[in-house]
């Protein structure tokens, strides 16, 4: 079938994005599911960072590339052998596939699933097989398994969770990756208690979701540290306790002064080794700090590693919120309808297909929290 998609043809394009345009809008064939995919028809898809750094060429990826790994949908059509999902059924896109059967999903961290992360790296879906090509035929490669700036996306059966129809696919979006990843890092990750002190580092759409994740989880304070004047005035109204400007030359000192010592939970979510190497200096003795921000690769991070021993320290990394998606979304979206994880407040903008090399201008600039495309 046909369908419109946002394909970047090659990383690396300049800023401002509306002149250099590096996602271009156009008529794709989309092939229909094959065993264990399934057809959705895209209702709304998230502008995240990790799309940025594919544009900007800091997460190389292979090229041409249908964007996009952040949304919900409906199920249009079933490929052979997928039975529990039927035409209708409302679900989120998760972009990493577990196929169930290597080590890491054996031990029930399917984040971590061997073959996903193959088939991620390789530009299709988990089957190994492409179903995106451009009108001349050349096959386009997908990211991360989804490529849902588009009308229509054929995933992996294991790219998908069933979610509670009563809540708005533009919201229900939100919960694939910046929920997953900034809430799951708090419970899933640190396993925040009631009465913890935390700091989040970087307040981004995900940073922004873990700071949702600390006041639901209990911690006793949150404190918000970033750069941006508007997002930690965000975070406030979200429920953290203090702000910090990440730019003051003594960020870490207040931090630790309003903490008596440091934070026991810090996390990073800037995806800058400043902005970990602060949230290190933040954590108290025998404290954890978590990482969940994507640095270019290669990008090294200095510690004192007396610090590990001498200090008890614990430095984790966290991806995708160490979840299992088949829990955890329901889990997070029963909170969100009771009230006690407000998601719906992330969401900063909703725009066309057409706008979408703007609206990754506005995330640029950090003028923007969480845009959806709708369609």
């Amino acid at each position: 079938m046909k369908i419109r998609a946002a394909v970047l043809e090659r990383m690396g394009a300049e800023p401002p994005y509306a002149r250099s345009k590096p996602l271009s809008i156009r008529t794709v064939e989309l092939a229909p599911p094959g065993p264990g995919e399934v057809l959705v028809k895209i209702a709304a898809a998230g502008l995240c960072h990790s799309d940025l750094s594919v544009i900007n060429g800091d997460r190389p990826r292979p090229m041409p590339m249908a964007l996009g790994h952040e949304a919900a949908g409906t199920v249009e059509a079933l490929g052979d052998g997928v039975h529990d999902l039927a035409p209708g059924d409302h679900v989120v896109v998760v972009f990493v596939p577990s196929c169930g059967h290597c080590a890491p999903c054996a031990e029930g961290r399917p984040a971590l699933c061997e073959p996903g992360a193959a088939a991620n790296g390789a530009g299709t879906l988990l089957s190994g097989a492409r179903r995106l090509a451009d009108e001349d035929g050349r096959p386009l490669n997908h990211h991360l398994g989804c490529s849902v700036f588009a009308e229509y996306a054929t995933v992996s059966r294991r790219s998908l969770v069933k979610v509670d129809p009563e809540v708005p696919l533009d919201e229900a979006a939100l919960f694939g990756c910046a929920v997953l990843t900034g809430v799951g890092a708090v419970v899933n990750t640190a396993r925040v208690q009631v009465g913890a002190s935390t700091a989040v580092v970087g307040l981004g759409g995900v940073g922004l979701a873990a700071v949702l994740g600390a006041v639901a989880a209990g911690a006793r304070q949150v404190v918000a540290v970033d750069l941006s004047p508007a997002k930690l005035d965000e975070a406030r109204r979200l429920g953290a306790t203090h702000a910090v400007d990440a730019g003051s030359a003594d960020a870490a000192e207040q931090v630790r002064a309003l903490s008596d010592g440091g934070v026991e939970f810090a996390f990073e979510f800037a995806g800058a080794v400043k902005a970990l190497d602060l949230a290190y200096r933040i954590t108290r003795r025998g404290g954890t700090t978590v990482t969940a921000g994507l640095p270019p690769p290669g990008v090294p991070f200095g510690l004192p590693a007396v610090s590990l021993v001498a200090e008890e320290r614990t430095l984790k990394g966290s991806y995708i919120g160490t979840c299992v998606p088949s829990r955890d979304i329901p889990r997070y979206m029963a909170l969100y309808r009771q009230g006690r994880l407000p998601v719906d407040r992330l969401l900063s903008g909703r725009l066309r297909l057409d706008d979408i090399n703007e609206g990754f201008d506005r995330l640029h600039e950090g003028r923007a929290v969480r845009q959806v495309v709708v369609f």
